[in-house]
């Protein structure tokens, strides 16, 4: 049992599954008035188990200060999420024996994943929270609040207490046909607070100078960025503005466009970037849509050198109009190009997992419960075609067999093939809020019991897993 003393108190989470629990550890009970639970005294000492609620959470942020998120910053990063509440511990194990010099970013969920799941973003906050605390995390971690599309989605978020906001205005980029004239007449200027022959103004200067290279905007490429991220740069000022406006703490950006259907030209970078800078932005971390293929769960689909080659682009532009970091989203299971974008951005990076961890749990669950796991099997493949449609995937479930035609021993087989893996990596959602007749949610209860019993066999998994995330951002980290 890991603890964690801060000044006059000592705090950990003791139990196991459903029976976990906070205890603080006193020299006297007024010590222990912030936080909800049962007092006791021993050995001179005060002592008080309660419940992992969100009032005790927010008691355990005040009196550790670590664990209280705050913005990351420049520094190289990592942000892995958990769609289950049970990874941190895991996780933890990762940055610890791989990590060292990466930000972690434990608590991190999109708002599409919190919905999808019914978790709040209160929720998330506090398991990542008491899972630090159970594996005695003793430094700053961040919490990203990950593609928040609305204002609405920002408030939730800012309520919980998140310092690292993800906008993704991912829907407000338009596909340009090859047609396309040059009409101008199509982007919102007043929000965007300028006009067509102001824009094309301000880019006739010349060569832009990136640094590494120089780049000149001719009016057509420029028309087509302007209309392709011109309603997506004014909704990300547009929700940067609200959150700047109410958040009442430290907090940071990231814009997100990564989700979208064509890469972003570095052309297209030097319009957005510049045109969010000119309204008054201040972000941190940028995730366009990179050339090749990030799709869930999978390896790097595409020509690594030229990927190697965009990304040192991407960064003269992070660079030149910044500084701020780029991002790598879906970045689960990239092995081939963790090194070479670390070498392209001097380690100035940030690496978004998530789906993963639960993939890891399913390999636990394939290994220890073959009948659960068949279960989720089955689940996840009956809702693809349904879940698909949110996810940059191209698995095929007609590649894939059903549950019953393969034999318990080559059941985890199912978690590392490239079709199988998807399907199971989107359908996360039909699987965790399934519900019998009585209305539990018994897959996600059953895997949470699995789970709490195979807790040391599931971090040492997370552990071996995301290392190999971690460790090649290591040699490149960037240190605060």
């Amino acid at each position: 049992m890991a603890e964690l003393t801060s000044g006059e108190r000592t705090l950990s989470v003791v139990g196991n599954g459903p029976a976990r629990r906070l205890r603080v550890v006193a020299m006297s009970p007024e010590e222990l008035s912030d936080f909800d639970g049962v007092a006791s005294t021993a050995d001179k000492r005060s002592i008080l188990e309660g419940p992992l609620s969100p009032a005790n959470a927010v008691a355990v942020r005040a009196h550790v200060p670590w664990l209280r998120p705050r913005p990351v910053g420049l520094v190289t990063s990592a942000g892995v999420g958990d769609r289950l509440g049970l990874a941190t511990p895991g996780h933890v194990k990762a940055f610890r024996t791989f990590g060292s010099g990466i930000a972690p970013v434990f608590a991190q969920q999109s708002i599409r994943e919190m919905d999808r799941l019914g978790r709040t973003p209160q929720e998330v906050l506090d398991d990542a929270t008491f899972g630090a605390l159970e594996a005695g995390w003793d430094r700053q971690v961040g919490a990203d609040a990950d593609h928040l599309k609305t204002t609405d989605d920002i408030d939730r978020c800012l309520a919980a207490g998140f310092t690292s906001f993800t906008l993704d205005p991912g829907e407000h980029v338009r596909v340009i046909s090859e047609s396309y004239a040059g009409d101008l007449s199509d982007i919102p200027w007043n929000a965007l607070e300028d006009d067509g022959s102001s824009m094309l103004r301000r880019y006739s200067v010349g060569k832009i100078d990136l640094g590494q290279f120089s780049l000149r905007l001719g009016d057509e490429e420029l028309k087509r960025a302007a209309l392709k991220y011109g309603g997506a740069v004014a909704h990300t000022v547009a929700m940067y503005r609200h959150l700047m406006a109410f958040a009442e703490y430290p907090v940071e950006v990231e814009v997100a466009i990564d989700e979208t259907e064509s890469p972003t030209t570095i052309a297209e970078h030097v319009y957005m970037a510049t045109e969010m800078k000119r309204l008054g932005m201040h972000w941190v971390g940028f995730a366009p849509r990179y050339i090749g293929g990030f799709e869930k769960g999978v390896e790097y689909i595409g020509d690594t050198g030229a990927l190697a080659d965009s990304l040192r682009q991407h960064f003269a532009v992070a660079t030149a109009l910044g500084p701020y970091k780029l991002s790598l989203h879906s970045g689960s299971d990239k092995f081939s190009i963790y090194g070479l974008a670390a070498d392209a951005t001097g380690g100035m990076l940030h690496l978004k997992t998530s789906g993963t961890s639960y993939l890891v749990a399913l390999e636990v669950a394939a290994t220890c419960a073959p009948a659960l796991f068949r279960e989720i099997y089955d689940v996840s493949r009956d809702a693809y075609q349904g879940a698909r449609d949110s996810y940059q995937v191209s698995a095929s479930r007609d590649r894939t067999p059903l549950s019953r035609d393969v034999a318990d021993a080559d059941l985890a087989t199912l978690v590392s093939s490239f079709d199988s893996r998807q399907i199971l990596h989107v359908g996360y959602g039909a699987v965790l809020t399934l519900r019998d007749q009585q209305g539990k949610r018994w897959l996600n209860d059953e895997l949470h019991s699995l789970l709490a019993s195979e807790s040391e066999r599931y971090e040492l998994a997370l552990e071996a897993h995301l290392g190999r995330h971690l460790a090649p951002l290591k040699d490149a980290s960037r240190h605060a």
